[in-house]
């Protein structure tokens, strides 16, 4: 569960986000859209506590992230669009150094199937430098579904994928879902979106334009047409504008 109440940040004079509230339930797939600059990464970062909101309240799974930061990140897998690596680890010691870090007990017996369900396997001994972009991001992504989070945040999750790896991606994410977590993604591929998410919200310039099930905003942007692209519904939601 993602409860989000009146979140603002400012960088000095700047507002990057302003009053933004919405939720997000067990088993749904909210996609994050909006145009270049509309907060979408700032909110991401707010949400998963890597920056501090300068003001409104975050419960991930219950928990505050700012007065429980410990309880609620134990809860939480971000996945940032460039994949954070170490160079002299292996993939294996990557899930073994994550492990440690979250206490998952006998964590051979769930890294090596999502080292198979991500198709990296076969690089188990390889250092990152050995791998591809896209190898690069599906590590990352193992990593962070190591300890079995409820709240999950992927920020360009696709980046680097090739047509089958994005195939691959959108399964596990549904999969996720299906289990009961509460997944935000953000992406610019908007019929990605469309094929995995439930719910949408819509920023421009900080500030929330639309919140809802995909039916429900889309019957708002409309004009009472059917079969109406989320693609249409952000262009008439944005007013088609990338500033």
């Amino acid at each position: 569960m993602i409860e989000v109440l009146a979140l603002s940040k400012r960088y000095g004079d700047f507002p990057a986000v302003t009053d933004l509230s919405f939720s997000a339930r067990p088993g749904e797939v909210l996609g994050l859209v909006g145009p270049n600059g509309a907060g979408k990464t700032t909110t991401l970062r707010c949400l998963a506590g890597i920056i501090p909101a300068t003001s409104g309240t975050v419960r991930l799974a219950g928990h505050d992230i700012a007065q429980n930061p410990v309880a609620a990140k134990r809860n939480l897998a971000f996945f940032p669009d460039e994949p954070r690596l170490f160079d002299y680890l292996t993939v294996r010691q990557h899930l073994n150094f994550v492990a440690r870090i979250y206490g998952v007990a006998n964590y051979e017996a769930l890294a090596q199937p999502l080292l198979e369900e991500l198709e990296i396997a076969d690089k188990a001994d390889e250092l990152p430098g050995a791998l591809s972009r896209g190898m690069k991001q599906k590590l990352a992504i193992a990593c962070g579904l190591l300890h079995g989070p409820s709240v999950m945040f992927f920020d360009e999750p696709l980046t680097g994928l090739d047509p089958l790896g994005i195939r691959r991606m959108k399964d596990s994410i549904l999969k996720r879902a299906r289990a009961g977590a509460t997944i935000v993604l953000s992406s610019h591929l908007l019929h990605l979106l469309e094929e995995v998410c439930s719910h949408v919200l819509i920023l421009k310039k900080g500030r929330k334009i639309a919140d809802g099930s995909l039916a429900e905003v889309s019957a708002q942007f409309s004009n009472g047409e059917t079969g109406v692209s989320l693609e249409e519904i952000f262009m008439r939601a944005t007013g088609g504008s990338e500033n």
